[in-house]
């Protein structure tokens, strides 16, 4: 690794907005809808929060964040960002500007384990359930979002949340005609750094205002963001995102709306090569890797001569990670009397994105005579691959990890009102995805770039007219799921019970096109009848009957698995005064396997132990003491969780793949707490905090008599406490605003040997409006990130027992100026 030392880059900014229209629905429309005030709610509160932040009144510990503290946030920043604000979350951005994606948790469980939706539908991966930070809407197209601290609404459609769910809002269209636009310039003024890192965005959006007289309106937006590699001499992202709704009122409360996103991503996997091994510095944090490449990397191209691989275009940094993904998102909620109720939110997804680095490719055969993706390598079988006239030379050429996705889900909710206090609810969600993914090659330039960062769009192919890779395999995902939901008021109205429950039916269909060569799901393809003949007799599968140990590669195969069980959920809210409730909630969910550890287990045959994953299963209880008054918003959350086969990923970024553990039974345990308060017009307080603890149950076994010291530690990652607060002032036309936040301790390992340091970052913001000057929706804004340049480690891989891992720096400090303007 080569440091260097640079100096701060000044700033400079442009930016155009104006104010966002009202909410609309959060999570699927009949969720919102069953959740309303006049059936739920009891006391009183202010709708629109204090300092930003709503406490709604609902069994479940729920908290949720509006538009006045969004938009003070830098813009382009990644919501989920933005969400750090709320207790029990935790979010590391893995650069200042929201362009390379981040990790985060809520109340220790990461993102495979949190469902996060658009309006209702899901945008976590349907196969591993990660969730891409840098894709979610642009931050002016959102009025709120809301966070479930711990479980899921009734009708979500997910295989995964056992953590909780976050649910962002877009925003209606307005009634009158408007358009703004912001550009933003901003850099990173690190100790350490003397690179120019700058940041650009510009964003535009355009009402058009009720169109038709009868409420028919639309909003279009677009935004194009470029910033430079956070911390090596290489790399950057180039990304463009459009957003739109049509919206046609129905009278009264009733709607139909059509929305879309679209968002395209050209970034470099972001460079930070810390290892526990080494200490962290301000200096090492920026480093240059081999870029121009020097002469003696580079790719040799001699006839006759049996060239090697040159190493030009190797280094993580140069790896890319493009991604085009979209949605097209339909709502509607119509009430055909007075007390029967009918939603429907539906949605298509489409994702096309890729990940990972170089391989070899060999221009001749494997040494048993075969071509195609074999032991990590590609072999072509007699194809020039760098045009040098002969077939003898091993070639660095592109392999990364392709994924396309097909996505369609339906989520209905009928609901009837008995009388002013008895309403029931009955959903069906429907949720099917077309998962495809596999691993062709691409050819890299002599300077290491790639020919297309998709290399699937025109790959190479072997002398049999195959293009060899290193995985093919197709999945099915479906979801059906029926659920039912009875709330009921008590005690003149002090009282609020809410029973409910869930049956999901989850099937999983895959289809393994290449030989499976171990029970972690590695794989070899070859393709062609003769070609795979030739790797069965060499490689043969055998089932030992006496100790039923698995050698050999099984033959590429089809299996299905079938996931259902019935989630109840329970809760009520009860009116102590007229400002103060005490709620509880019961719920049970559900974590089918991903899709790694379902092709990793077709290894073993049908009724051999191993050859169906568990699924994993929670009891989360939940206790809410809330007080709310148009002043304050204070709540206290005490939380408990159990947890049957708790399932626990890493990525291993070497193997370019993920590790699953099954811990066995974990319990996890602590209390979240904030309180927002205006005590004057100008100024609003906000102080948050959460404590969070868990307990393995058991130590793991990693071989037939060989266990892991487990039993009694805390889940790795699991940070031991967070806190923080944000202070706003508002002068007339100046506004001030600050906020820290504190994370705890972090253990590395389930064993608890290596700990993270915590770590505080404080930010600031400015805007400066020029309503005075006639222009009311106009302002400048300055945004400050980690002000003190606080050195840490951000998302980390971590694992059972490791001592050794891959970890992202946190984001250094930075700074952006925008100017906003609305008309």
């Amino acid at each position: 690794m080569n440091c260097k030392t640079y100096l701060a880059a000044g700033v400079a900014s442009f930016s155009v907005a104006i104010a966002l229209a009202a909410p609309a629905n959060a999570q699927s429309a009949g969720s919102t809808d069953f959740s309303a005030e006049d059936i739920v709610v009891t006391g009183s509160r202010a709708d629109d929060g204090v300092a930003g932040v709503v406490l709604p009144e609902t069994p479940k510990a729920k908290i949720e964040l509006t538009e006045e503290l969004i938009q003070r946030q830098r813009p382009g920043q990644a919501i989920n960002d933005v969400i750090n604000l709320v207790p029990g979350v935790s979010f590391t951005n893995n650069d200042p500007f929201g362009s390379l994606g981040g990790n985060f948790t809520i109340r220790g469980f990461n993102s495979d384990r949190i469902s996060q939706t658009l309006d209702g539908i899901p945008l976590n991966d349907s196969g591993n359930y990660a969730l891409y930070t840098n894709q979610q809407p642009d931050l002016e197209t959102l009025s709120s979002v809301n966070v479930n601290l711990g479980s899921t609404d009734i009708d979500s459609p997910t295989a995964s949340a056992v953590g909780g769910t976050i649910n962002l809002r877009t925003r209606v269209p307005s009634d009158t005609m408007g358009a703004m636009a912001s550009a933003t310039y901003g850099n990173i003024i690190a100790r350490g750094n003397s690179e120019d890192r700058y940041y650009t965005r510009v964003f535009g959006m355009f009402d058009t205002g009720d169109i038709t007289g009868s409420g028919t309106k639309l909003w279009l937006s677009a935004s194009k963001a470029d910033n430079k590699s956070t911390f090596s001499n290489y790399g950057g992202v180039d990304k463009q995102q459009y957003n739109g709704r049509l919206y046609q009122e129905l009278g009264g409360d009733q709607y139909a709306s059509i929305a879309f996103n679209y968002n395209q991503n050209r970034n470099n996997f972001n460079g930070s090569p810390y290892r526990n091994s080494v200490e962290l510095t301000p200096a090492n944090r920026f480093y240059e890797i081999n870029y121009p490449c020097a002469p003696s990397t580079v790719q040799k191209a001699t006839p006759g001569v049996a060239d090697g691989r040159g190493s030009c275009g190797s280094e993580f940094e140069r790896r890319y990670n493009p991604s085009n993904t979209g949605n097209v998102r339909f709502s509607t909620l119509l009430r055909p009397t007075d007390r029967l109720t009918f939603s429907v939110d539906a949605a298509f997804q489409y994702v096309k994105a890729n990940g990972g680095g170089t391989s070899s490719g060999i221009e001749g055969f494997s040494p048993r005579g075969l071509t195609g993706g074999i032991n990590g390598n590609y072999y072509f079988g007699g194809v020039d691959l760098n045009g040098d006239g002969d077939v003898l030379d091993t070639v660095r050429i592109l392999s990364p990890s392709q994924t396309r996705t097909y996505r369609y889900v339906a989520i209905s909710n009928l609901a009837y009102e008995f009388s002013d206090t008895q309403r029931v609810r009955l959903s069906y969600t429907f949720d099917y995805a077309n998962h495809r993914q596999t691993g062709k090659s691409g050819l890299l330039y002599r300077n290491g770039e790639p020919y297309d960062v998709f290399p699937i769009n025109d790959p190479l192919f072997d002398s049999l007219g195959f293009a060899p890779q290193k995985r093919n395999r197709q999945s099915y995902a479906t979801l059906n799921q029926i659920s039912g939901e009875y709330v009921g008021k008590f005690l003149q109205d002090r009282l609020t019970v809410q029973l409910g429950g869930r049956l999901p039916f989850f099937k999983r269909e895959l289809n393994q096109f290449c030989f499976t060569t171990n029970a972690g799901g590695s794989v070899d393809c070859v393709d062609g009848a003769a070609n795979q003949a030739a790797y069965a007799a060499a490689n043969p599968y055998v089932v030992n009957p006496t100790t039923g140990r698995v050698t050999g590669a099984l033959a590429p195969t089809s299996r299905d698995y079938d996931y259902d069980k019935f989630l109840p959920q329970a809760g009520f809210i009860y009116e102590l005064t007229s400002a103060a409730t005490l709620a509880f909630n019961y719920a049970k969910n559900i974590s089918v396997p991903g899709t790694d550890d379902l092709y990793g287990s077709i290894y073993f045959p049908v009724g051999a132990p191993g050859y169906r994953p568990v699924a994993e299963t929670s009891d989360s209880f939940d206790v809410a003491l809330r007080y709310t008054t148009p002043i304050i918003q204070a709540g206290v959350f005490p939380w408990y969780t159990t947890y049957q086969n708790r399932l626990s990923t890493a990525y291993d970024v070497a193997a370019d793949s993920t590790v699953t553990t099954n811990l066995g039974k974990v319990e996890k345990w602590g209390v979240d707490a904030s309180i927002a308060v205006r005590p004057i017009k100008p100024l609003s307080l906000y102080v948050f905090g959460s404590y969070i603890d868990s307990s393995i149950g058991a130590n793991v076994q990693t071989g037939p008599n060989t266990f892991i010291n487990t039993e009694g530690k805390v889940e790795r990652l699991n940070p031991s406490y967070l806190a923080g607060g944000r202070a706003q002032l508002d002068l007339g036309p100046v506004e001030l605003g600050a906020q820290i936040k504190r994370t705890g301790r972090r253990y590395l390992d389930d064993t608890n040997t290596v700990e993270l340091p915590g770590f505080t970052v404080v930010d600031l913001d400015f805007r400066y409006s020029l309503a005075d000057a006639g222009l009311p929706g106009t302002f400048f804004q300055a945004n400050l990130n980690n002000l003190f340049d606080e050195v840490y480690i951000g998302s980390v891989t971590g694992g059972l027992n490791t001592t050794s891992t891959f970890a992202n720096i946190g984001s250094p400090r930075s700074v952006s100026v925008s100017m906003i303007v609305g008309f």
